[in-house]
């Protein structure tokens, strides 16, 4: 009997030693729990009160994913507050996806406040696409004004030349007005701000006269916005304005002046082209004179050999001999005399040397 009542007590032992451990886990647990339920209560108190739908179960599975919860519930409140309904779990998709959500929602809120169409999901990804979402909804609503061409690339202003040769220097200002459901894809402001110049470079090159386009600048806005230049792009442009028009140079006649001067070089090479040719075919001439006389010398050196032949074979008689000296005499005197007359007359040709 005694055996049986200290076995009865041991197992009551055991079985207190386990309650005791039960209790301690569970004291830990609720410890735990209470831990976690204060750090929460504050968030879902608001989340409650506000009627945001996030409770204490979903926030600490934020926290296991290593999500910023209080981020995502204040957001979502302030989403809920504006009327925007959007999911707890969007919220988390974008956090984990590294968007900007605070961004986004404050853009989703703006945008339902100005009642434009801008789902969470589309707004999203404009901001993982790398855009400014909050800056484009300002910008849909309030329309902004973009320099061209743009002072920050260092160009003052855009430069062309009308019909008459007059260079013309223009600043525009453009006023654009973002497309939301372009903006993913869609061209940017460089793209605008140079199809823009072109168009202004182009209104002018069409234009007869400078002055045509002084007394009317509204000729290149009309001009501009008549060509479509905002396809394909994430802004509507809005207007296009002329805030100022230099005159420049004057280009037509730099151009022709140019033009001038290169003819005349051109000239001046085909002439010395031709003196060179002139040089060298005098010096030509020169050398076949040099080259017939050396010719005639030899002939008349052969004269006396022939003169003394026909002398011994008797073709020649004395008598002829002389006559032919003669003549020579006479042709010789005659040249001489010819010869001074010439030297004698003023301006005249000189005798030869």
């Amino acid at each position: 009997m005694l055996a049986v009542q200290e076995l009865i007590l041991a197992q009551a032992r055991d079985m207190m030693i386990w309650v005791y451990v039960f209790l301690a886990v569970a004291g830990i647990v609720g410890l735990i729990f209470l831990l976690l339920f204060f750090r929460f209560f504050n968030l879902w108190i608001q989340s409650w009160l506000t009627g945001a739908g996030v409770g204490i179960i979903d926030m600490i599975s934020m926290m296991l994913r290593k999500v910023n919860y209080q981020m995502i519930v204040q957001q979502k409140i302030a989403l809920v507050q504006a009327g925007v309904r959007v999911e707890t779990r969007d919220l988390e998709a974008h956090y984990l996806a590294r968007g900007n959500v605070p961004k986004t929602a404050a853009a989703v809120i703006a945008a339902y406040k100005a009642g434009i169409d801008l789902p969470w999901n589309r707004a999203a990804a404009i901001d993982l696409a790398g855009r400014d979402v909050l800056d484009a909804v300002r910008t849909s609503v309030n329309p902004k004004v973009i320099d061209c061409p743009d002072p920050s690339k260092g160009t003052r202003t855009l430069d062309a030349v009308a019909k008459d040769g007059i260079q013309l220097r223009v600043k525009a200002r453009v006023t654009v007005r973002t497309k939301l459901e372009r903006l993913v894809g869609g061209a940017t402001e460089e793209t605008i701000i140079a199809r823009v110049g072109q168009g202004i470079v182009s209104a002018i090159g069409q234009a007869d006269d400078y002055k045509q386009v002084l007394a009317n600048p509204s000729i290149i806005s009309k001009e501009v916005l008549a060509m479509g230049l905002d396809a394909q792009t994430a802004f509507d442009i809005v207007s296009v304005d002329i805030a100022d028009v230099e005159v420049g140079e004057n280009v037509g006649a730099k151009l022709r002046a140019d033009q001038a001067a290169a003819d005349l070089r051109v000239a001046q090479a085909q002439a010395e082209q031709r003196r060179a040719a002139a040089v060298a075919l005098e010096q030509e001439m020169r050398a076949k004179v040099e080259e017939n006389r050396a010719k005639l010398v030899e002939a008349e050196a052969q004269i006396p050999l022939a003169i003394a032949e026909a002398l011994r074979a008797g073709r020649l008689g004395v008598m002829d001999y002389y006559a032919l000296r003669n003549l020579q005499a006479d042709t010789e005197m005659r040249s001489a005399v010819a010869g001074l007359g010439q030297r004698r007359e003023p301006g005249g040709p000189q005798p030869p040397q």
